[in-house]
């Protein structure tokens, strides 16, 4: 179905070249972000009071990567999760109509469509909590969380284009990025959930194996300006949305929900610590944000929304809201109640109705 191999390949030819940075400053930038990532873990457990369950600070890895690196590490987390799915899709070929879509397509062009979308996004994510990828547990000594990937020719890209201060800027990033890391850690619970729904999502679906491989050729065609731009409002659907049964549309919801809070959660933390330890944090905050609401090309729009990746945009400000305003009402202690149980996250309705989860959570418990 994927050459993943192939995939990898073709990503890492067509990525775009990071900034130009000399050998002597790119080791300097590796090592002050290795030491930005420690010193954030330190800064974030204080802010939220959220502590590892059995594991010391420092025990989970921080890798420094390249584009290439982030491709690698990320088409083993694809690999892993989607296997499911397309075993299912393969065993569909010869029974369904797409199936000589899928047989005329193989693995290989489909791989190379794989890479063209993940050489879109390698040059975008400044970093990343890795959670499900086969690597991070096979690690020597790595609990089982994963390890925090930050993409340094990305950070350096983003940090002279906004004109900031880069050991401010480095810093901030990390900050955000340790938030995640710190809620795998310390909610042991946690990992195992979202797997869990992202399973049962990919074992409900019922997606055409044509159908799928066609969202991979627009995405690809779309890269290479073979078809129009998508006008901002485009109705059609993006790669995550092939939800074909009711149940799925229950699991996207909770998925929806929890990713919000997660990257909310980071938001806040990350603005919540800043003053104290980023001096230039409002000018960071203020232009990033501009940088956000600007976006970029038409094309860019096209790929965003094809991918989905509008959606999480709308999660890190709604999230943000949610998180912001618990915080407000009950306080850091109170707010550490969403981590309890699955019971006790947050519903996509609550989400933006916060007042509904305080509700639901803290006085139905404390009648």
């Amino acid at each position: 179905m994927v050459d993943w191999n192939l995939a990898v390949a073709t990503a890492t030819r067509l990525v775009r070249p990071g900034p130009d940075v000399g050998r002597d400053e790119a080791r300097a930038v590796v090592a002050e972000l290795r030491r930005h990532a420690k010193a954030a873990e330190e800064h974030v457990r204080a802010y939220t009071r959220m502590l590892p369950e059995g594991a010391e600070p420092h025990d989970t890895p921080v890798l420094v990567v390249d584009r290439a690196g982030w491709i690698k590490a990320n088409v083993a987390g694809f690999r892993e999760l989607l296997t499911p799915l397309l075993g299912k899709m393969q065993e569909r070929r010869t029974s369904t109509p797409g199936s000589t879509v899928l047989g005329a397509v193989g693995g290989k062009v489909t791989g190379v469509e794989l890479g063209m979308l993940l050489s879109f996004l390698a040059s975008r994510i400044l970093g990343q909590y890795e959670t499900f990828a086969p690597a991070a547990r096979d690690l020597p000594g790595a609990p089982e969380g994963g390890r925090l990937l930050l993409v340094a020719p990305n950070i350096v890209h983003v940090e002279r284009e906004l004109a900031v201060s880069p050991h401010d800027f480095r810093l901030w990033v990390c900050l955000h990025e340790e938030t995640h890391r710190t809620q795998f850690t310390a909610v042991p619970w946690l990992r195992d959930h979202l797997q869990g729904e992202i399973q049962s999502f990919l074992a409900a679906t019922e997606v055409d194996p044509g159908t799928f491989v066609e969202r991979l050729r627009e995405a690809a065609q779309t890269l290479a300006g073979g078809r129009p731009e998508a006008e901002e409002g485009d109705p059609s659907p993006s790669l995550v949305e092939l939800v074909q049964t009711p149940e799925q549309r229950e699991i996207l919801g909770r998925l929806t929900a929890v990713m919000s809070l997660l990257e909310g959660h980071a938001d806040y933390v990350m603005d919540g610590v800043g003053p104290q330890v980023v001096p230039s944090v409002a000018e960071i905050r203020e232009k990033f944000q501009a940088r956000r609401a600007r976006g970029a090309s038409r094309l860019d729009l096209a790929l965003r929304k094809l991918l989905g990746l509008d959606a999480k945009l709308r999660q890190y400000r709604d999230g943000e809201r949610f998180v912001r305003a618990v915080v407000d009402q009950v306080g850091m202690d109170g707010f550490n109640r969403v981590w309890t149980s699955p019971n006790t996250l947050p519903t996509k309705s609550e989400i933006a109705a916060p007042a509904d989860w305080i509700a639901r959570v803290h006085r139905g418990s404390d009648s």
